[in-house]
């Protein structure tokens, strides 16, 4: 199995490199970048690329490791043993699978996609070490032992939010998603409207750039929202000339793609009235 990329995802050389090394080692891959960067795109068109399925596990603040082994629905059973279902005597009618459980036993090698892991509490990481590094994990409720029947591709994704454990760090192979350069981030937008007027493009993602080097901005726009921009330029036909110019002195046209909290707002307006004011 070799990821080289798809037709709609540009992955860059490093990016295919840590890939396929941790597809090598049989080692989850633990990618990290700027929230926007692809990260969780990724596994998708590593799933697709390789013919396999996917499965989502999307880590919330309450999320707990256990959960992606599996529940077992204790409440319930006591509810149908004292209304006499006869379903409570088996207690797997009681267990609920989770998201490993589902990559371990599919039948067929699978992509597992752990997404937003640093969102959970610090514990979570450590909770799955075992399971992760040797494929298998113990149900009490049965006393069966779920072992993988096919090792799955396992990528986990971190907004490095906060730090992940050192004993969790070492089980995995480590790739950091930079934020894109111009020429790739052209590349990137010709995939998704291929055809678009090049001028455009190139004026538009000049003043990108310009906005995300703004000292003081507080959320710096992302490459999914250059790509939610530049739909909104083209679907508004706007004119190159007029993005062309000094990203401070102006608020960005339709800067609502761009700029996602008032503090950035009120940045970019003041900007613009400083340099109204030397103007005048």
């Amino acid at each position: 199995m070799y990821f080289e990329g798809t037709d709609v995802y540009v992955a860059e050389k490093d990016l295919r490199v840590a890939v396929n090394a941790a597809i090598r080692l049989e080692r989850p891959l633990l990618v990290k970048g700027e929230p926007g960067t692809g990260k969780t795109e990724l596994a998708k068109q590593v799933a697709a690329a390789l013919g396999l399925d996917l499965i989502e596990w999307h880590v919330k603040s309450t999320t707990r490791a256990q959960q992606g082994l599996y529940e077992y629905d204790a409440v319930s059973r006591l509810r149908d043993s004292q209304l006499g279902d006869k379903r409570f005597e088996d207690i797997r009618n009681y267990i609920k699978r989770g998201k490993l459980w589902e990559a371990f036993t599919g039948g067929r090698k699978t992509v597992l996609l752990i997404d937003e892991i640093d969102k959970a509490d610090i514990e979570f990481p450590n909770d799955l070490l075992q399971e992760l590094d040797r494929m298998e994990f113990f149900v009490y409720e049965t006393g069966e032992t779920i072992r993988a029947e096919t090792r799955p591709i396992v990528i986990i994704t971190s907004n490095n939010e906060k730090e992940l454990p050192d004993a969790f760090l070492r089980r995995c192979f480590f790739h950091f998603i930079r934020f894109p350069d111009i020429e790739t981030l052209h590349a990137i937008v010709d995939v998704h409207y291929p055809g678009i007027k090049r001028n455009l493009v190139r004026a538009a993602l000049t003043q990108f750039y310009e906005i995300r080097e703004v000292a003081g901005l507080k959320k710096k726009p992302s490459t999914s929202e250059a790509l939610d921009w530049i739909r909104l330029l083209v679907s508004d036909d706007v004119d190159p000339e007029t993005l062309r110019g000094d990203a401070k002195n102006a608020l960005p046209k339709l800067h609502g793609a761009l700029l996602k909290n008032e503090q950035d707002v009120h940045l970019f307006e003041r900007l613009a009235f400083l340099a109204r004011q030397r103007g005048g």
